[in-house]
């Protein structure tokens, strides 16, 4: 073993051991009382651990010009400090775009209680109260009193009394030090909120009181009055009290959001996500089981077909998935369920450049050549194809990561991690392994099974033309069927809405629930069922949730339910999530179409590009045919197929490339015909690995992951066949083509 080998191997062993110890261990362990027992090195996704995930707009219309500079670093700090009091830990509050702050949540699965709390504007006014019981009955019958609104005072035990109260405030909230939730001794001790104010507040607060003996106080949250006591004396002490039939829970919150202050400015909210603590577990042991079957059924088949060889891979692969979990402990990067499915596609992917490698072993060995040659040889020819295959995949991960949001970027960086790791996996520790055992162990043979045993002389081009029709067919009938589908083939992320999901203890019947929809006003809202009777999925144009939750406790008592997930999306940012998207996929396809171009010349980019097109629109009508809705996470799916269908058309792109410097008879249209019959066994075998890692997603994902595991079983069955009969194909046609504008 020369110096170089050692340390490459020693290189290896440590990147091995290092990667273990970054991950382990690698997730939180809770006891089932919530408690921590161990905190993982990894962070779990708000989908696989339940949790909100929040986008907040600051309403900058409400604040003056010369206010609007730090308006969201002003809000993002009062938000912190209310979450910080609140008790959520490992929480993330971050700036996006230009007025807008996202806000991810953890374990939290009470939402309305999280959205009051965020979402407040906190803005406390203390006003004084008219007593001039004329002016109260002008002003009811819409007569208006100067220097006075009407309001009604709000609380269940109040009902909806009528005050008329001072337009201009007494007293503001940010003259406030403290607040906090006290207890009432009298009755049956109800919780109040009791407020004590600066200096300055507290000078304020006793001329007020002073001169209004005998007059109601207003205490007004967010232009609502909570409380309005009576004056009975001149309060000199800087203490003051809001007492409105509060829970608890709700004294607490307000006392949380007081202390912490008010919003510069009111806040929308644009986007939520809402995953419960029963749908993210089983979101978890979906994810891990459809992993752990995805890399036995990958492991299994590469040691079957490849033997030795396949064992050298299966490190390979192994090693290329502790990178990845490394890397995301290590950046403190967050493991989402799309990013579980970028795990599984990597390890198909990553079997994939193994594949191509020992195919081009293969041919070198059929040729007489020692293994050690052979070995130098297969890696050197296969590394061109290894290289392009993997940074076309990155091109399309890239577009996902920039037009992306929430769970669909992990998807991104784990797929992106994992191609950069198996370019060094594939190629250089598989290699380094290869030449210790042939050097140190005394290798010479290696054996491998067969698909085809000799290369096939299938006439592919010839019979291009049939394909093209059978494939305009395809593209037009989905074309076709989304016309028809129209708005219903997107999902909220797209059209804007809500989407509610619930779990029930019994089956249901959807008859009632379209009945109970009916009676609040929203007979016409979207109702199925989903995976099995007792779960069903909810869509309207508001959210209805926290009403819906109500009716169902008193009208399906006898079945009791959980809110698996809540998603809402407002119609604005529906519209630019669906831009996003088309110029994510319109980019995407130009970026390969570039780098192809760039790689090989003109007629290779725009034939793979056409291929590409292809498989979107024949993986998307297959969507719309079986009913399924297109949303941020289908989008991913298409680019993953893009990126993945071009691997195959680049490896015979790569082939082509070869025999035109190495075969001197032939037109081009019969060395490209050649070169798809030499890559034949090559790309079945790739895909047919590949596609058992797609499999066990589509089988064991889970419902969550349904429709982006059926989008890419469709999309890479249909790269094959498009890899074979439109790629190729289209090379010979515009060579054709550009050939005779170049003559002209």
């Amino acid at each position: 073993m020369n110096k170089s080998q050692q340390w490459k191997l020693v290189g290896i062993i440590v990147l091995t051991i290092a990667c273990v110890w970054l991950i382990w261990p690698p997730f939180t362990v809770k006891d089932k009382d919530g408690v921590m027992l161990q905190k993982g090195k990894i962070n779990l996704g708000l989908d696989l651990q339940g949790g909100m995930h929040v986008v907040l707009k600051v309403d900058m219309s409400k604040l003056p010009v010369e206010a609007r500079k730090d308006a969201v670093e002003r809000a993002i700090e009062v938000i912190r400090n209310r979450v910080d009091q609140f008790g959520v830990g490992e929480m993330a509050i971050q700036r996006q775009g230009r007025d807008n702050i996202v806000v991810q949540l953890p374990g939290v699965t009470d939402r309305e209680r999280a959205l009051e709390i965020i979402g407040k504007t906190a803005h406390l006014e203390f006003k004084i109260v008219s007593d001039n019981v004329e002016d109260l009955k002008k002003a009811i019958n819409n007569e208006p009193i100067d220097g006075y609104e009407l309001k009604y005072l709000e609380g269940e035990r109040a009902g909806s009394e009528p005050l008329l109260v001072a337009k201009d405030a007494s007293l503001m909230g940010d003259l406030l030090v403290n607040a906090k939730t006290e207890f009432s001794s009298k009755g049956f001790g109800e919780p109040y909120v009791s407020l004590t104010f600066n200096s300055k507040g507290a000078q304020i607060f006793a001329n007020v009181t002073a001169t209004n003996v005998g007059k109601r106080l207003a205490i007004v949250l967010d232009n609502k009055i909570v409380s309005a006591p009576v004056i009975r004396e001149a309060i000199p002490s800087g203490q003051a009290q809001i007492s409105g039939n509060f829970t608890v829970d709700q004294a607490n919150d307000l006392s949380v959001i007081l202390r912490a202050g008010s919003l510069p400015a009111p806040v929308i909210v644009e986007e939520e996500r809402t995953v419960g603590p029963l749908l993210g577990a089983d979101s978890i042991n979906s994810g891990m089981k459809a992993s752990v079957i995805g890399i036995l059924l990958v492991v299994g088949f590469m040691v079957l077909y490849y033997r030795l060889a396949g064992l050298v891979a299966n490190f390979a692969l192994v090693l290329n998935v502790l990178i990845i979990l490394a890397c995301l402990s290590l950046f403190k990067g967050t493991l989402t369920l799309p990013g579980i499915a970028g795990l599984i596609l990597t390890i198909g992917m990553s079997v994939d450049a193994n594949v191509l490698i020992y195919e081009r072993m293969r041919e070198e060995m059929a040729l007489g050549k020692s293994l050690r040659a052979a070995i130098a040889a297969g890696y050197h020819r296969a590394l061109s194809a290894i290289v392009d295959s993997n940074l076309t995949t990155i091109v399309a991960a890239a577009l996902i990561f920039k037009f992306g949001t929430g769970p669909i970027r992990g998807f991104a960086v784990t797929l992106t991690i994992g191609l950069l790791a198996n370019l060094f996996t594939a190629v250089t520790c598989t290699k380094v392994i290869f030449e210790v055992m042939c050097d140190q162990f005394g290798l010479s043979k290696l054996n491998f099974m067969h698909i085809f045993r000799k290369v096939t002389n299938f006439d592919f081009i010839g019979k291009r033309k049939i394909f093209y029709i059978i494939s305009a067919i395809l593209i037009i009938a989905g074309i076709a069927i989304f016309a028809i589908r129209g708005n219903s083939n997107y999902g909220v992320d797209f059209s804007g809405g809500t989407l509610q999901q619930y779990v029930f203890d019994k089956p249901l019947n959807l008859d009632k629930v379209r009945g109970i929809l009916k009676e609040i006003g929203y007979g016409d809202a979207s109702i199925q069922q989903y995976g099995n009777p007792k779960e069903i999925i909810i869509r309207t144009q508001q959210d209805v949730s926290t009403k819906l939750g109500g009716i169902f406790k008193k009208e399906l008592a006898d079945n009791p339910f959980q809110i698996l997930r809540v998603e809402t999306v407002g119609p604005a940012v529906g519209k630019n999530l669906r831009y996003n998207a088309l110029m994510s996929l319109a980019l995407g396809l130009a970026g390969i179409m570039i780098y192809v171009m760039f790689r090989f010349d003109l007629k290779y980019g725009i034939a793979g590009v056409l291929a590409l097109v292809h498989d979107v629109f024949v993986a998307g009508g297959a969507m719309s045919l079986t009913h399924r809705q297109f949303d941020l996470t289908i989008v991913a799916a298409l680019l993953t197929i893009a990126g993945y269908s071009i691997n195959d058309t680049v490896v015979i792109y790569d082939r082509i490339r070869e025999n035109l410097r190495l075969v001197k008879k032939g037109s081009f249209a019969e060395i490209v015909n050649l070169s798809v019959n030499q890559m034949l066994g090559r790309t079945i075998l790739t895909t047919g690995v590949t596609m058992l890692a797609v499999v066990s997603l589509l089988i064991f994902g889970g419902s969550v992951l349904s429709n982006f595991s059926f989008c890419i079983f469709v999309g890479f069955l249909t790269g094959v066949y498009s890899t074979v009969y439109i790629a190729s194909p289209m090379v010979i046609s515009w060579h054709t083509k550009l050939a005779g504008v170049k003559k002209r």
